[in-house]
């Protein structure tokens, strides 16, 4: 899956036309893209379209039209494009108490490195985490993190195969299984492998 260019954007202008309809499919494929691992902890799978959404969103946002803030934000989203051997996701910490969050997040650090990705018949694979920067201090683990799983070429045709894919976390303080992932999920993370 190659990253975005200048050329893959919309104008202002022509986003503003088409955002509503590009929201819609954006949206219906993010379903296909989202896993919940237990209660408070979901790994949102990015890919080419989902980062095209964001950089869109960015750059309508920001009012951003000179090349210079274009590149800016390309430069930042496609490291988040997925490359044939790997998956990439947002891993999201969710405590919608305040003081709960607090109390969790001191309890859960390194639980961006205890996610794992199994393919049906393989070991578990485990993220680089946070490549961009740091995200956990001493005292507390972030509640967003940004994963990259990368896989073998046997495991990579396994999956193009068919083969099932479970996912979870094992920390201590928060463990969590799905096994088999849902298959319109698997389908979709598995066309990152192309």
């Amino acid at each position: 899956m190659s990253g975005l260019k200048r050329a893959d954007l919309l104008s202002l202008e022509e986003y503003a036309k088409q955002r509503g309809d590009f929201r819609s499919k954006v949206m219906a494929h993010k379903k296909n893209r989202k896993v919940h691992l237990g209660e408070n902890a979901t790994l949102y799978f990015e890919d080419r379209l989902t980062m095209q959404y964001q950089i869109q969103e960015m750059l309508r946002i920001e009012r951003i039209f000179e090349q210079e803030g274009i590149q800016d934000e390309l430069d930042a989203y496609n490291p988040l494009i997925p490359e044939g051997s790997n998956l990439k996701a947002t891993f999201m910490l969710e405590f919608p108490d305040v003081e709960e969050r607090k109390a969790a997040l001191s309890q859960l650090l390194g639980i961006e490195y205890k996610v794992w990705i199994q393919v049906n018949g393989f070991d578990k694979v485990y993220p680089e985490a946070n490549e961009d920067l740091e995200r956990t201090t001493e005292e507390k683990t972030s509640s967003v993190h940004f994963l990259r799983f990368e896989f073998t070429p046997q495991m990579v045709q396994a999956a193009k195969q068919g083969a099932a894919l479970a996912m979870g976390i094992e920390h201590d303080n928060y463990s969590y299984t799905l096994d088999p992932v849902p298959d319109n999920i698997r389908q979709s993370l598995v066309a990152d492998f192309d």
